[in-house]
């Protein structure tokens, strides 16, 4: 079979647009992410993904692992653009899962909300000042997300959950990869609370690196609230201590070996799909 003359060309040209794509990427994160080295980002080989933010920003992910692994966990970082720190452990916790070869399909969303992200200043909210946080589907989301931002939260700007559930394209993208990929996990990196929280209906974590299981509560719209407790899928989330600086390598190699031990000590397929049941 002959291929078109146009085609090999073609694809070059798709390369070239590809490489460019990552190489403005990764000089956006290396002058923007703290502890990220151009060499670390460009290593995460990061791909775009159809998915696109309210200014336009590409959304990028990067799946690892075998397809038909047993186990699938989704990493998601910088929900809030502000946290800058969760943005740099995505990076760093792709590259040790790069370094592994555990029978785990992985998909890292390293920066949900790059509008936040790569704002001067950065900011919490997408470009729609919306807490992305906020956004998800809940129960009863209409009435009482809008009871907590005007009682709870006296109309915090930074966290005003939109005007409907799953408004803002970074949400639906969310949405829709659960949906899609199906994880048995959710790892949502945060900052700077410094703890451990988790939503879902298999025993949390105690620990991971430095920080210990203090649950936060169950709020209208959050991704806790929709994963873990709605659709019966385990949300573990990190709250780093500090939202511009990063734990020591030391301690990201630490934390990355404690999830992984509580993920086979907990985590499977049947036993998630069973408690959710």
């Amino acid at each position: 079979m002959h291929l078109p003359p146009f085609l090999p060309g073609l694809a070059a040209a798709l390369v070239l647009v590809t490489n460019a794509f990552g190489a403005a990427l990764c000089d956006d994160f290396y002058a923007r992410l703290p502890n990220v080295s151009r060499a670390l980002c460009e290593s995460a080989q990061l791909q775009a993904s159809a998915a696109r933010s309210v200014k336009g920003r590409i959304i990028y992910t990067r799946d690892l692992g075998p397809v038909a692994a047993p186990l699938r966990v989704l990493v998601v970082g910088a929900m809030h653009g502000d946290e800058l720190s969760s943005a740099s452990l995505a990076l760093h916790w792709l590259r040790l899962a790069q370094l592994e070869a555990a029978p785990v399909h992985w998909r890292f969303i390293p920066a949900l909300n790059p509008d936040g992200l790569f704002g001067r200043p950065a900011r919490r909210m997408n470009a729609n000042g919306v807490d992305l946080n906020r956004n998800f589907p809940t129960p009863n989301w209409a009435r009482e997300s809008v009871v907590y931002w005007e009682k709870k939260v006296r109309k915090d700007p930074r966290r005003w959950p939109g005007k409907s559930a799953l408004s803002e394209p970074e949400s639906k993208f969310l949405f829709d990869q659960m949906k899609s990929f199906r994880p048995d996990l959710v790892v949502s990196i945060h900052a700077p609370y410094g703890v451990l929280d988790f939503d879902g209906p298999v025993r949390p974590p105690t620990r991971i690196g430095r920080l210990h299981l203090e649950q936060l509560g169950v709020f209208p719209g959050s991704l806790g609230n929709y994963g873990g407790l709605q659709q019966g899928m385990p949300v573990v989330t990190i709250e780093l201590a500090n939202a511009l600086r990063t734990p020591t390598n030391a301690e990201i190699h630490r934390m990355w070996r404690d999830l992984q031990q509580w993920i086979g000590q907990t985590i499977s397929p049947a036993g998630t799909r069973q408690a959710a049941r």
